[in-house]
C-alpha cells in the first residue's frame, strides 16, 4: 500500500504581484516578436502596410492576452509549506509537481531580483542540494518574507548538516 503525502500545514502561496511581473514579460517578448515580424512586412512594402501585414500584430496581441490569463492561473499555484524535516514546494497547473527538500542537503539559500521583481518588490528564492538538478525556486515572494525564510532555512539547515 503506498504511503500518503503528509501535507498536514498551512501552505504558503507567493504574491499576486508575481502574475503582474510574468504578464509584463509575456507582453514585452511578444511586443518584440510582433514587432520583428510586422517591421521588416512595412519595409518590403515601401512603408506601405497591406491588410495581411498586420496579422502578425494581431496573433501576438492575442498570445500575449493568453500569456496574462495564464500568468495568473499559473501564479495561484505556486506555493510552500515548512514540515518539520524538510520544506515542501509546489507547483504546476497541468503538471504538478511536488518537491520534498530536507533541511539537513540544503547547500546554499540565495535571493535574487529582477528590474521587473524590484519594481514590485519581490525577490525569487533559491535552495541548491547536492543533487546536481536540484535548484528549486519560489518565486514571487515579498522582500522580507524572501529573507526570513532564507535566514530560517540556513538556520535550520546548519543544524541539520551539523548533527550528520
Amino acid at each position: 500500500m503506498a504511503e500518503r503525502l503528509d501535507v498536514t500545514g498551512e501552505w504558503q502561496r507567493v504574491s499576486m504581484r508575481y502574475a503582474v511581473v510574468e504578464s509584463i514579460g509575456s507582453v514585452i517578448g511578444w511586443l518584440i516578436v510582433a514587432l520583428g515580424a510586422t517591421v521588416p512586412i512595412w519595409l518590403a512594402n515601401d512603408q506601405r502596410m497591406p491588410w495581411w501585414g498586420w496579422l502578425p500584430l494581431a496573433a501576438a496581441g492575442a498570445l500575449a492576452l493568453i500569456g496574462v490569463v495564464w500568468a495568473f492561473l499559473r501564479t495561484r499555484t505556486i506555493g510552500y509549506l515548512q514540515r518539520p524535516d524538510d520544506l515542501l514546494v509546489r507547483r504546476g497547473m497541468l503538471f504538478r509537481r511536488f518537491v520534498a527538500v530536507p533541511y539537513g542537503r540544503m547547500q546554499i539559500v540565495d535571493i535574487t531580483q529582477g528590474p521587473i521583481e524590484r519594481m514590485f518588490g519581490l525577490k525569487t528564492l533559491k535552495f541548491v542540494t547536492a543533487a546536481a538538478s536540484s535548484a528549486i525556486t519560489i518565486p514571487g515572494m515579498p522582500g522580507s518574507t524572501a529573507e526570513e525564510l532564507r535566514d530560517r532555512l540556513v538556520a535550520v539547515s546548519e543544524s541539520r548538516r551539523a548533527g550528520l
